[in-house]
């Protein structure tokens, strides 16, 4: 027994190792844009709502239906009359002429079943209604592709700040590690007398400036992430590691966006002029209620009266039982309602003019957001290539500037100012691909392809 349950503890240490190890892997795993929007789409709450949206759209769907089926219902009673009322009735109808008679009508058990049936055969704001709630799934399915257009659009653009950020912490880390190497060299001079002491003092300086930054860019990369997480769901105190950004491997060019799409085949189009067709079923809603209204009803019941209680007893112990039945057709035809529904049509009306004004103001500002789209992009490419040329430029005077400083030939000040050009052209650089990669994002989303993202 003790050996048997050694090794079921075994074989559970192991399990739970295992899953350790798989867990400490995921969460280690690099988080790639694909994936971040992938984990949007399925956690956030956002989506998850608008989701919700569609299903209770159907579920009303499933309402508007029922109202076309025929409505079947059943009712039951019973009912024990302890004093029977009595009528008066002449004496005359007994032979007792200049009496009052009072006689008691009924039993005083009164039981009873009935089946109840309607069907409506024609009411037109029932059809009507009818494609109202078939049209309100198709509205809300946009909104749910409209919403999670938006929130890949936000977790992009999230994703790409984090990842701009953080290389420019390993930007600065590059000139710390640079800026110290001088630090101990100039120290070392200053030890043997070759230096100033002031030389030593400006090159700390710089080294706590640069610590300065760094400690701010740190700062700037958790409140980033952390809006990342939340843009896609995520639990805020969970790690995630995104991959470090090639800005080499980034070769724009214009020709891949040469064409953007056209406002009617954006799905913020298509999502208003769906509204506009619901306000039409609306409106039509309130014209059919001028028509006549037809409906079937039919009705079978089931009753036995006695003076005893009447459940399972026939006519041998006082119970009469008998059934009946009755088929009807009724029509209603609205005359005059004091003019009530020809308010709420031209009260549609008016609702329906002014969304047509929100579609023609709404197809300018994607047309706008279009145009503007494109001419962001072509300015960051052309923003792009001069901070590309700026880094090269910059890298080769740090070369040649320290090339002069080991030969005496440059000053430490000269050294120092131009590692910070080079730190600050390698950050204008990194902010340029952001701000193209945003551009990027705005343009593809007027092209209404922004769930190619979704693909690696």
């Amino acid at each position: 027994m003790i050996c048997k349950s050694k090794g079921k503890f075994s074989r559970l240490t192991l399990i739970a190792l295992l899953l350790t190890h798989l867990s400490a892997f995921s969460q280690k795993q690099t988080l790639t844009l694909p994936q971040a929007l992938q984990h949007a789409l399925q956690a956030s709450q956002t989506a998850k709502k608008a989701m919700l949206d569609v299903e209770n759209a159907i579920y009303k769907n499933q309402e508007a239906r029922g109202r076309v089926m025929p409505q079947l219902s059943a009712t039951g009673s019973m009912n024990y009359n302890p004093i029977l009322q009595l009528t008066a009735l002449p004496g005359e109808l007994a032979g007792q002429p200049g009496k009052t008679l009072l006689i008691a009508f009924g039993q005083k058990w009164n039981t009873g079943a009935s089946l109840a049936l309607t069907q409506n055969l024609f009411d037109k704001t029932v059809f009507t209604g009818l494609k109202a709630a078939r049209s309100s799934i198709e509205y809300y399915q946009l909104n749910a592709a409209l919403t999670q257009e938006q929130l890949i659009e936000q977790v992009a653009s999230a994703y790409y700040q984090v990842l701009v950020e953080r290389h420019k912490i390993s930007v600065i880390d590059s000139t710390i590690a640079y800026t110290i190497k001088v630090q101990n060299v100039i120290t070392g001079q200053y030890q043997n007398g070759l230096i100033k002491e002031i030389d030593v003092d400006r090159i700390g300086v710089n080294v706590t400036n640069l610590r300065t930054q760094r400690q701010q860019l740190i700062n700037s990369v958790e409140q980033k992430e952390n809006q990342l997480k939340y843009a896609m769901g995520m639990d805020i105190l969970s790690q995630i590691n995104l991959p470090a950004i090639d800005l080499d491997s980034i070769r724009p060019s214009m020709a891949t966006f040469a064409d953007a799409g056209v406002p009617e085949d954006r799905t913020e189009m298509m999502l208003i002029k769906k509204q506009e067709q619901l306000l039409i079923l609306q409106k039509d809603t309130y014209k059919a209620a001028n028509f006549p209204v037809l409906s079937f009803s039919g009705n079978y019941g089931y009753q036995g009266l006695g003076n005893t209680f009447p459940l399972f007893k026939g006519q041998q112990h006082g119970i009469n039982w008998f059934d009946y039945a009755s088929l009807g057709m009724s029509l209603k035809i609205p005359i005059f309602n004091g003019f009530t529904t020809r308010a709420k049509i031209r009260q549609a009306d008016v609702q329906i003019r002014r969304l047509q004004e929100d579609i023609s103001q709404t197809s300018l500002s994607l047309s706008l957001e279009s145009e503007n789209a494109k001419a962001q992009v072509r300015n960051s490419l052309v923003i792009l290539d001069d901070q590309k040329e700026n880094i090269r430029l910059a890298r080769k005077v740090f070369l040649n500037t320290k090339n002069n400083y080991d030969n005496g030939l440059a000053t430490l000040t000269d050294l120092l100012e131009v590692e910070k050009s080079l730190t600050e052209a390698n950050n204008n650089h990194a902010a340029a691909t952001l701000d193209y990669k945003l551009a990027e994002i705005k343009l593809i989303k007027a092209q209404g392809n922004l769930k190619s993202l979704l693909n690696p």
